[in-house]
This record gives C-alpha cells, sequence and structure tokens, in this order.
C-alpha cells in the first residue's frame, strides 16, 4: 500500500513537544456533497482515526466554521469532489487560514488537481487526487513528527489500489438532517449515502472524474459498503442513495452489492447512476435491480442532440436514451434524465427540442427545473480542450468561475439561459410545482424564437416519481445561505 510518505519534504521541522502525537488534530471539512453525508470525509477519518490522530470533522452545509475547533488543528483538509464545493472552499480559505494560523492547509477530491495554481495561490500546502487517503494520513503522521512539509514532493493524483476501510461516520451530523427521498405519494424517507466504486471507465469529454481516473475505477469491497450500508440503515436510513460516478462500471460488483444488502435489509429502497449504453448493454439486469428495491435511476443523457452527444463523447445517441428509458419502464424503474442543455453548439431550436422531448416521453415530473438551466462549464484539465478548435471558443481562464468562460455566437441563447436560471431559482424558492417551472420555461423559450408557446395538458407532464429533495447537479453558483457558513 502507498504510505503517503512523498508527499512532503524531510527536515527542516522541529521536533514535537512530548505529548504532541496525543493533541495532533485533524480537521475535515465538506463544502458541499448535494445535501448527503459525505463518504469522502467519513472514509479518510477512519484512515486517520486508525492512526491514532484526534479528527474533527466539519460539514459546510449544515454546520459554520468552529474557531474553537479551528484553533488548535495542526492539518485542515477540504473535500472539494465537485465544482460547487469548490467555489464554496475558495471562498472558505481565507477564513480558515485566519482561523487555523498554525494548519497545514490540504485539498482533496476530483477539482484538487484541477485546480492547483489557483489553490495554491490562497495558501493551500498539499493537494491530492484519486485514491487519497494513504497520502493523506501520511501527511499528517509526517506533520505529528515534526517534518517540515511546506512544499508537496509527492504526486497529486494517486490512483494506486488501497484498502478501504469502513467509513467512520461518527463525527459528522445526524442523517436526519440532511437531503431525504421525497416519495410521489407523500411522505419521506431518510437518506442514506454509499459509494461502492470511485472512478469511471469512460471517458465522456465534460466529465470532471476523466481528468482524473483516464479511465480507471476502484471498488470498494463488499464487506466495507455492507458495514456502511448497516451503520447508516442503524442510524435510520431507509434509502440508500449509491455515488458511484457509473454504478454499472462494475455490474458484477454491483449485483453483489444489491444481492447482500437485499438480503440483509429487504424493505430498503436505493437509487444509482446508471450510464445510458450499460443500461442497454446490461438490460437483462435491470429487473434484479427492481427486486432489489431499485425505485430510480440517474442517468447523464446531456442532450437529445446527436451532434452535441458527439463533441462530448458521450457514446449514446437521442434513440439510445429512449430505448434506455423504455428498458426502465418495461422493468418498472423510473429514470431521472440530467442534462447539460446550454453548449456553445446549442440552437434555440434544439433546445425546444428538448423541452417537446421531455413532453413526448412524459418526463416533465421526471427532471427538477435547474437541470433545464445547466450551462457547459469548462474546468481546468476538462477534455474538452483537447477538441480541435474548441479553445477558439473560449475566453481566458477565470479563476472566480473555476473555468473558461465562453459565450454563444447566438446572443439568444445566452440570454435565454439566463432568464431560465433566474426562473428556476426563483421556482425553487416558492416552492412551485416541477410542472409549473416547465410551463414558463416553455413559454420562455418559444418566446426567444418569437413563436407562440402551445397549450399544455397536465397528461403532458408525466407521473411524479420518488426524488431527492436536493437536486442533481454540481456546477451552480454557490447560494448566499451557503456562503454564510464563514
Amino acid at each position: 500500500m502507498d504510505s503517503g510518505g512523498e508527499c512532503c519534504l524531510p527536515g527542516g521541522g522541529a521536533a514535537p513537544p512530548p505529548g504532541a502525537a496525543a493533541r495532533f488534530e485533524v480537521v475535515l471539512i465538506n463544502p458541499y456533497e448535494l445535501g448527503r453525508q459525505p463518504f469522502a470525509l467519513a472514509e479518510p477519518a477512519a484512515w486517520l482515526k486508525q492512526d491514532g490522530f484526534e479528527v474533527r470533522c466539519i460539514d459546510l452545509s449544515l454546520q459554520a466554521l468552529d474557531p474553537d475547533l479551528l484553533s488548535g488543528a495542526r492539518l485542515v483538509a477540504l473535500y472539494v469532489g465537485m465544482h460547487t464545493a469548490t467555489r464554496i472552499a475558495v471562498e472558505a480559505l481565507p477564513r480558515i487560514r485566519a482561523l487555523a494560523p498554525r494548519a497545514h492547509l490540504c485539498v482533496y477530491g476530483l477539482y484538487a488537481p484541477m485546480n492547483q495554481e489557483l489553490l495554491r495561490g490562497l495558501g493551500v500546502n498539499t493537494l491530492l487526487g484519486g485514491e487519497f487517503e494513504p497520502a493523506l494520513a501520511g501527511l499528517a503522521r509526517r506533520l505529528r513528527d515534526g517534518v517540515d512539509c511546506a512544499t508537496q514532493a509527492g504526486p497529486v493524483v494517486h490512483l494506486g489500489k488501497i484498502d478501504f476501510l469502513t467509513p467512520d461516520r461518527s463525527g459528522l451530523p445526524e442523517l436526519e438532517r440532511y437531503a431525504h427521498l421525497v416519495l410521489p405519494e407523500g411522505g419521506r424517507k431518510t437518506l442514506g449515502f454509499v459509494e461502492a466504486s470511485r472512478g469511471c471507465k469512460h471517458r465522456c469529454r465534460h466529465c470532471p472524474v476523466v481528468p482524473v481516473y483516464q479511465g480507471k475505477f476502484r471498488v470498494v469491497p463488499l464487506p466495507v459498503v455492507m458495514a456502511d450500508i448497516e451503520q447508516q440503515v442503524r442510524a435510520g436510513a431507509a434509502h440508500i442513495s449509491f455515488g458511484d460516478p457509473d454504478f454499472f462500471n462494475g455490474s458484477t460488483h454491483a449485483l453483489k452489492v444489491l444481492a447482500a444488502m437485499h438480503a440483509r435489509f429487504p424493505d430498503l429502497s436505493f437509487d444509482a447512476t446508471i450510464k445510458i449504453q450499460h443500461l442497454i448493454a446490461h438490460a437483462g439486469l435491470l429487473p434484479a435491480l427492481k427486486a432489489a428495491g431499485c425505485l430510480f435511476i440517474t442517468a447523464a443523457v446531456e442532450s437529445v442532440d446527436d451532434r452535441v452527444l458527439q463533441y462530448l463523447a458521450k457514446n449514446h445517441s437521442s434513440a439510445d436514451f429512449e430505448r434506455a428509458l423504455q428498458l426502465c419502464r418495461e422493468a418498472g424503474i423510473s429514470m431521472a434524465p440530467t442534462f447539460v442543455p446550454f453548449t456553445p453548439w446549442t440552437t434555440l431550436e434544439g433546445y425546444l427540442e428538448l423541452l417537446r422531448t421531455l413532453l413526448r416521453l412524459r418526463l416533465v415530473e421526471a427532471v427538477p427545473p435547474i437541470q433545464l438551466c445547466i450551462r457547459l462549464l469548462v474546468p481546468e484539465g476538462s477534455w474538452l480542450l483537447q477538441l480541435p478548435g474548441f479553445r477558439e471558443l473560449l475566453e481566458p481562464f477565470d479563476a472566480q468561475l473555476l473555468g473558461y468562460p465562453w459565450r454563444h455566437a447566438d446572443p439568444r441563447v445566452d440570454a435565454l439561459q439566463q432568464a431560465l436560471q433566474a426562473l428556476a431559482a426563483e421556482g425553487d424558492q416558492a416552492g412551485l410545482a416541477r410542472s409549473a417551472v416547465f410551463a414558463q420555461i416553455w413559454r420562455l423559450a418559444h418566446a426567444a424564437l418569437g413563436l407562440p408557446a402551445p397549450p399544455l395538458a397536465r397528461s403532458d407532464f408525466g407521473e411524479a416519481m420518488a426524488h431527492l429533495s436536493e437536486p442533481w447537479y454540481c456546477c451552480a453558483e454557490p447560494t448566499a445561505q451557503q456562503l454564510q457558513s464563514f
């Protein structure tokens, strides 16, 4: 196993005073994880506690930065698994530095390698991506031993296999405080969040997993997954959300997990994210998912325009999307498709076709309005930058955006996106139904083309389905509420 010893330069550190090992405190911070209790704090917490460290966790989605807790920290590590989390981390870092002046700062997760220059400029000493736990634990040991770790000497990305431990969730807020499952008939279920694998064997150009894992993925052993599920069920979880980038990257492993979970907890329901091409290739497995308690599958459809899908290297077509949807419905499983509807290649006509497709397929109730407003994010390191001629569409890197801005050749497209984003935010604050916000989006999209909007019938929207209370998306502007924690 990689000990993570290459993370620091030896020498230059004063020997720790007597008893320093017992007092060495590590603080792990989660800025944002779609409202779910983060595996990526619980797993490193287990590694660090195994080495005898005192570990504190702060989840900024539910907690404020605690001056008393941070003042004694020797190592503060922030997890940035998505774009929004990174934006929040960037805003929080100056405050953390002020509250923890003695602490070594580390940022880990998918977005750490992609934002190295910016994060180091904010005083971050160590950046870790991929399988980060051994390197993080090694860093903590060296700091405890008085080694000078001001400069990172080892690799930023670690992709070697590791020995996963049962995540330690004892330092995190209670499950009941996190996002929950909303049932279509009314009511709710407490949500558990599990990762059965990391990385992805696919290379979709816009995906943040690709620059770090580059087609590799790692499974979390079945006993560890089951132990994590069991501890969350004991804590009140009645539904498990699998956070794997693609649950069918290792379909055999996934089925073993589900068989064990269903045998142990037959009343437990779950959801997972599965790629369109996997739903088609493994259609024969869908009845087994249903039998094991699958309520819905999140699928990153992204577009119904085959030209855009080719640019994104999604390896599916619009027809494949409809085929996968039909297969899910035949198995009695709902699909929650996600989209990136605004790209440099989007047209107003193409956007309207997306709305018509959702109506024709009766998917309006399956898509949160924010999904109809998402604008393509191009972070540093994105494989989109490998597309011939794509860089010419971009403006210089924007540190505040954490990406390369772009303007559409047709200003009406950008204007529509901005109007729809404001509309979706207002609808969310007002608690409007998805169908009600969709009807407003429908009218605005037609108006952008100078067309009258045909009337909509309630039957066009489809049936309400179970969904998480926190919408599935990762690249939005942090809200004032998210920023007020620090």
